[in-house]
């Protein structure tokens, strides 16, 4: 049962992209030398950039001991994200990424407990085919971004003040190792992405034979219509095991709407998990809801409100509120900076034994470029 699960994905996945193919000689055939053709640019190149993401944050609640056991309230410094991003193409037709993260250590018995080390969180290699079909049309190969968390924080900009809820609370990790497929809609309707991927995210090793089907689709309803051409509604599903007969399912609905003065989205994913093999499926439930107005300027807020029931037939749930004030900078030449002041404060309401609330505030900054 399991072999015929997975070769008829793989047959799915193979019939879709061979659709694709099949449009694009069609596409392709109708060039005609009076149309004008312009060569593409064969021409190698390499690219560096980079991400960096430093802030202070104060803890309001709970609060820690220090090492003489006096109670305190933690502050730190800290960077939670730096890339180095290197993109390039070796021809037009074949591009690709390699991007080094740095992160904090977090295993209290490696030599490196809390030392800043580097892991990689993309590297894989592009199959562009945008001369047959829409632009935006290809196939990867490697470490790369998985559908939906790419796609959401192309809308939700404030990824620097905290990872979005689906990220966060644990059901989808942004970045995983696979095959996978997108393909752009004509006149700007959306798209759709489709792949395979390991399953463990970027950060762990493949622990099983199994592999986690994904695909995210997206639809503009009114692409032409000045206003409502920043709707759009999305879905996703994420079919996975732990391992052979224990679930990892996920789905998701969402909603954004993106304008000149503000930003607006709504998500909800529930998820089959199960603690052992044959074990009774539980379902943990997550939804977000935010809103970005914006100015002409600069200045933004930003406010957001998360739900999360590890069992959605149980009572615990976590409630978390952020708020707060941002500036970005307007460098151009391809820069991105913002400095932003938040308030970040989570509930935990009927957790036996009790978990203490988790308030905290922040001044956060992103550099891109």
């Amino acid at each position: 049962m399991k072999r015929r699960t997975i070769a008829a994905r793989l047959a799915g996945l193979a019939g879709f992209w061979a659709a694709v193919l099949a449009f694009a000689t069609v596409t392709a055939a109708q060039v005609t030398p009076a149309q004008g053709y312009v060569p593409p640019d064969d021409k190698p190149s390499v690219k560096i950039g980079g991400t960096t993401f430093i802030d202070y944050t104060y803890t309001d609640s709970p609060k820690g001991k220090d090492a003489n056991g006096n109670e305190i309230n933690p502050n730190s410094f800290n960077i939670t994200r730096a890339y180095i991003n290197v993109t390039g193409q070796v021809h037009h037709l074949l591009s690709f990424r390699i991007t080094p993260d740095i992160t904090r250590d977090t295993d209290a018995a490696g030599s490196l407990a809390g030392s800043l080390v580097v892991r990689l969180k993309y590297g894989f290699g592009q199959f562009n085919m945008d001369e047959w079909t829409t632009k935006g049309t290809w196939i990867r190969l490697g470490l790369q971004q998985t559908p939906y968390i790419d796609y959401a924080e192309g809308i939700y900009r404030y990824r620097f003040q905290s990872a979005i809820e689906v990220d966060r609370d644990g059901f989808l990790t942004s970045s995983d190792l696979g095959l996978s497929g997108h393909y752009n809609f004509p006149e700007n309707y959306g798209d759709v992405h489709i792949g395979f991927y390991n399953g463990e995210g970027y950060s762990k090793a493949e622990a099983n034979d199994q592999k986690g089907f994904q695909v995210r689709a997206a639809f503009r309803p009114f692409p032409s219509v000045q206003v409502a051409k920043g709707w759009r509604i999305a879905g996703y599903y994420n079919a996975d095991h732990v391992a052979h007969d224990q679930k990892r399912n996920r789905w998701l609905a969402d909603t954004t709407f993106e304008y000149q003065y503000v930003n607006v989205g709504f998500s909800y994913i529930w998820g089959e998990n199960q603690a052992a093999p044959g074990a009774p499926t539980v379902t943990a439930t997550g939804l977000s809801v935010w809103a970005n107005p914006r100015t002409s300027f600069g200045l933004e807020a930003l406010i957001r409100y998360d739900e999360y029931k590890a069992n959605k037939d149980l009572d615990p749930k976590k409630k978390r509120v952020i708020a707060g004030i941002a500036w970005w900078f307007n460098f151009g030449h391809g820069i991105t900076a913002a400095l932003m002041a938040d308030y970040d404060d989570e509930k935990f309401s009927n957790y036996s034994p009790a978990v203490p609330n988790n308030r905290k505030y922040g001044l956060h900054t992103l550099l891109n470029f």
